[in-house]
């Protein structure tokens, strides 16, 4: 009988895990989502918003890394520091390359492009002498040739959306390089230290770059401000939060896959939101190029942080 009773009790505690795991997933998946949609409805230039973004994650962040993490902080080793800040730098890179791309095109295609760092992390792998499996190149050779599709389309569209496309895809490697430093870095460094560091290091990057091209970072409407925080609050902070909680009883691969869920969900949100339609010219593109991402991270034998993401 206690047996029973016992098996019944862990049962439901799993189920109940189960249930928050789901859920947990679901509003990181919403999260990440926003961030496009966010970023092409606020009214301030893209990098304002970008250092913005990641000065308030970071001012956040502060009393935890300064308090109970600060013995952390004092003895992590030179090189997870110097990797820290190498990663927050390519965290600038990417955050000033594909923002810009998501105010100046379309949020769907600058998403769908972004979401090609799998495969850029793949060919760095490849590039350290982690070559991906047999799948992981099938699925680099199918994104490729979506983002060919998708992206060949836009040269017909104006100059601006292929400069769009070509910033997103640019955004998408530097992701890659941050990913891949971020890899070194997290070897000595906790989630909590190795983020401080990284957006406090990112944030000084975008104030930089804004100083010197006169980019105001004041002035901007109430509505703009919500949007950021909304920025900060979800993409930045509760997705990323979200996704890691799950790590405790998922994959990393399912995770990764589900990060391709960012796709559709911020081109839905545009069209709900903003009123960006989806071309259907362009639907076939951004289909293979998912299809791809999806094979790279299944496929790939090389490990390929989640990470992702918007980034």
């Amino acid at each position: 009988m206690y047996g029973k009773k016992r098996r019944r009790g862990m049962n439901m505690s799993a189920r109940r895990q189960q249930l928050s795991t789901v859920l947990a997933l679901a509003v990181a998946v919403l999260a990440i989502s926003s961030s496009g949609p966010l970023i092409a409805f606020a009214a301030a230039p893209a990098l304002a918003v970008a250092f913005w973004r990641n000065g308030l994650a970071f001012t956040v962040l502060t009393p935890i890394s300064l308090g109970p993490r600060r013995p952390e902080l004092v003895h992590m080793p030179r090189r997870a520091w110097t990797y820290c800040l190498l990663a927050g730098v390519a965290l600038a890179a990417h955050f000033a390359l594909w923002m810009p791309s998501v105010q100046l095109g379309s949020v769907a295609t600058a998403t769908a492009l972004v979401a090609t760092q799998p495969v850029w992390q793949g060919l760095i792998a490849a590039g350290q002498g982690r070559a991906p499996s047999r799948a992981g190149w099938i699925g680099i050779v199918l994104a490729v040739a979506g983002a060919v599709w998708t992206t060949g389309i836009d040269f017909g569209v104006s100059p601006q959306a292929v400069f769009a496309d070509v910033l997103a895809v640019l955004g998408a490697v530097a992701a890659a390089v941050y990913v891949a430093l971020g890899e070194q870095a997290r070897t000595s460094s906790s989630t909590t230290t190795y983020t401080w560091v990284c957006y406090g290091t990112c944030a000084v990057g975008l104030l930089g770059i804004c100083l010197a091209a006169g980019v105001p970072l004041h002035g901007y409407a109430p509505t703009t401000w919500l949007a950021v925080l909304a920025l900060v609050a979800g993409a930045q902070l509760l997705g990323h939060s979200m996704f890691s909680y799950a790590l405790h009883h998922v994959s990393a691969t399912a995770v990764s896959v589900l990060v391709l869920l960012e796709v559709p969900g911020a081109a839905l949100l545009a069209w709900a939101w903003l009123g960006q339609t989806i071309r259907a010219d362009r639907v076939p593109g951004l289909v293979l190029l998912v299809a791809g991402v999806a094979a790279v991270v299944v496929g790939g034998r090389s490990r390929m942080p989640t990470a992702s993401v918007e980034l």
